[in-house]
C-alpha cells in the first residue's frame, strides 16, 4: 500500500523540477541572445569613447558563453533537454543605444537568475543555486561596465 502523502510530495517535486527546467531554458535562451549581441556590438561600436567598452564586450561574450554552458549542464543534470531557441536579439546602429540594450539585458538577466536561485533552493537544488550565484557575480560586473561606459554611475 502506497502512502498518498509520499506520492503527493513526489508529484510536487517532479512538478517543481519541470518548472525549474523551464525557467533555466528561458535563462539559456537569454544567454544565447547576450552572446549574439555582445559579438555584434563589440565589432560595430563606433567612436573613440567606446574603445575600452568594445574590448570589455568581447570579454562579456566569452563569459556569457561560459554561462550558457553551465546552465545547459545544469538542465541536463536535472533531466531536461537544453533549449536551442534563442530569444530575439536586438540591434541598433547607434553605439549608445547598443550599450543601453546590453544594460537592459543584463538587468533582466540578473532579475531572472535571482528568481531562479530562490526556485532552486525551494526545490532543494542547492548546488544549482550556488552555480547561479557565481554567474550573477559576472552579470553584475557586466552591468557595472555598461553603466560606467554610459556614464550612469
Amino acid at each position: 500500500m502506497s502512502n498518498p502523502d509520499v506520492a503527493d510530495a513526489e508529484e510536487a517535486s517532479a512538478s517543481s523540477k519541470e518548472e525549474l527546467i523551464r525557467g533555466l531554458n528561458e535563462d539559456l535562451s537569454r544567454e544565447y541572445k547576450a552572446i549574439i549581441q555582445y559579438v555584434v556590438f563589440s565589432s560595430t561600436l563606433k567612436g573613440a569613447e567606446y574603445g575600452d567598452i568594445a574590448d570589455q564586450l568581447k570579454l562579456h561574450a566569452s563569459e556569457e558563453l561560459a554561462h550558457a554552458l553551465e546552465v545547459a549542464r545544469q538542465i541536463d543534470y536535472l533531466g531536461g533537454d537544453p533549449t536551442v531557441t534563442v530569444k530575439d536579439a536586438e540591434y541598433s546602429q547607434d553605439s549608445k543605444k547598443m550599450l543601453e540594450i546590453d544594460l537592459k539585458q543584463e538587468q533582466e538577466t540578473i532579475r531572472n537568475y535571482r528568481a531562479r536561485i530562490r526556485q532552486a533552493e525551494r526545490s532543494g537544488e542547492y548546488a544549482l543555486s550556488e552555480a547561479l550565484r557565481d554567474i550573477i557575480v559576472q552579470e553584475q560586473d557586466h552591468e557595472i561596465d555598461l553603466k560606467d561606459a554610459l556614464g550612469l554611475r
